[in-house]
């Protein structure tokens, strides 16, 4: 192998994207993947519709990251969302967007995602070695040692690209965590995101695939608020999912209490005033008429009266005060106690990875050992629903590939 070949470890989108455009300018490349196939996690993403990436501004993407959008802002910044886009279509890969933005290729197959970027890698000239799990790395002298079940190659520069510990039968099992940790690096407790949550006793199983939009959602952990936002949500049958839920599990541990509004609302005091004002003043109206003008779905309505031990045939008239507070309470702060968060078989993407503030973010290269780079999900990054992960995955893997290719000509990748 050629001394000044770049080795990159892992074979998903940060990975295979970083490995060939380095190639792509003249750098030996070798990259390592320990599963029989490249990008195997990659085939599942978006229900194997692959939810590339997400329209708007990369401004507006910062948002979506939770408190480390200024960290990949550079990474962003170097390979946007339209560069992205602009790469697969001159692959031949036409693509749509949903109506909320979401961007997927128009075939609704992952796989043809993957299969461009590995005729890319291949056409660049990548070696790939599958069914080669790394085991350890060492760095001497400014040269990494790379030992696999089979060999040990050498290189003065090593690209971290295992992705997190999410969906492990993909070969997600957090590798690159060890690695990184046993060169110097502190990692970040890593945990399930994009996961849904599940409810002991759920009360609302038989309600499965019922949806809500807009519902304003709060996590409590020892009675103190950890976080509040608003979001579409699903029921399922052990608890909630959907794009609220999945963006919210970054910051929910198990046993915290979920509080959720079934009521679009932004404020829960002029929402409790204004339902008890429709309820004292609505006579001989049944109060499931009432709930039906809510615009609930009427399974729901009469579930969430059973759950709170009103008669289905009550009245307003007949509407005590105590019931009136029970119900309004359990459609605008339903508590859900003690619930837990899916777990690595569940979630979609890791939260927490190698600690960003010993990561050069104009570079992806460590701050502690000279050419180490980190991509992808290694890092401590996680993004919402709608494409914003493999974006990220995608725009770190370039930016690495330039950082290098400035350490090894003088010039980044997009200088000429």
């Amino acid at each position: 192998m050629n001394n000044s070949t770049t080795i990159i470890i892992g074979g998903g989108p940060a990975g295979l994207f970083c490995s060939l455009l380095l190639a792509k300018t003249g750098c030996p490349v070798l990259l390592l993947e320990k599963m029989h196939t490249c990008g195997r996690k990659l085939l599942i993403s978006g229900s194997g519709q692959c939810n590339l990436t997400h329209t708007g501004t990369i401004p507006s993407f910062l948002n979506h990251y939770g408190e480390h959008g200024k960290f990949i802002r550079s990474a962003l910044m170097h390979f946007p969302n339209h560069e992205l886009i602009r790469f697969f279509e001159e692959q031949g890969i036409e693509f749509t967007e949903n109506e909320e933005g979401k961007i997927f290729p128009k075939s609704g197959k992952s796989r043809d995602i993957l299969t461009a970027l590995l005729n890319e890698a291949d056409n660049a000239g990548v070696q790939i070695q599958v069914d080669e799990p790394v085991q350890k790395i060492t760095h001497h002298s400014d040269e990494f040692v790379v030992t696999t079940k089979l060999t040990e190659y050498y290189s003065p520069y090593v690209v971290l690209a295992t992705g997190g510990f999410t969906y492990p039968v993909t070969g997600s099992t957090g590798d690159g965590y060890l690695f990184a940790q046993e060169m110097g690096h502190k990692i970040i407790q890593p945990g399930p995101a994009l996961a849904p949550v599940y409810i002991p006793e759920f009360p609302f199983g038989e309600l499965s695939g019922i949806s809500f939009s807009g519902a304003r959602l709060s996590v409590f952990r020892d009675n103190k608020k950890m976080r509040e936002t608003t979001g579409d949500i699903l029921i399922t049958h052990k608890g909630l999912s959907g794009p609220g839920i999945l963006d919210l599990s970054r910051y929910i541990r198990d046993g915290d209490e979920l509080k959720v509004s079934f009521l679009p609302c932004q404020n829960s005091a002029n929402a409790r005033d204004e339902l008890t004002g429709y309820f004292s003043s609505g006579g001989i109206k049944q109060v499931k008429t009432i709930l039906s003008s809510l615009h609930l779905p009427e399974r729901f309505a009469r579930k969430i009266m059973e759950v709170a031990q009103i008669p289905s045939d009550i009245t307003c008239a007949q509407f005590s005060k105590q019931l009136r507070n029970r119900l309004i309470t359990f459609l605008l702060e339903y508590p859900f106690s003690d619930v837990r968060l899916g777990d690595q078989k569940d979630a979609m993407v890791t939260r927490g990875g190698i600690a960003l503030d010993e990561i050069k973010q104009d570079s992806m290269e460590s701050k502690i050992i000279q050419g180490l780079f980190c991509i992808g999900e290694t890092l401590d990054i996680d993004g919402d629903c709608g494409g914003y992960n493999l974006q990220a995955a995608f725009s770190t893997g370039a930016l690495a590939a330039s950082g290098i290719h400035k350490k090894i000509t003088g010039k980044k990748i997009s200088e000429k």
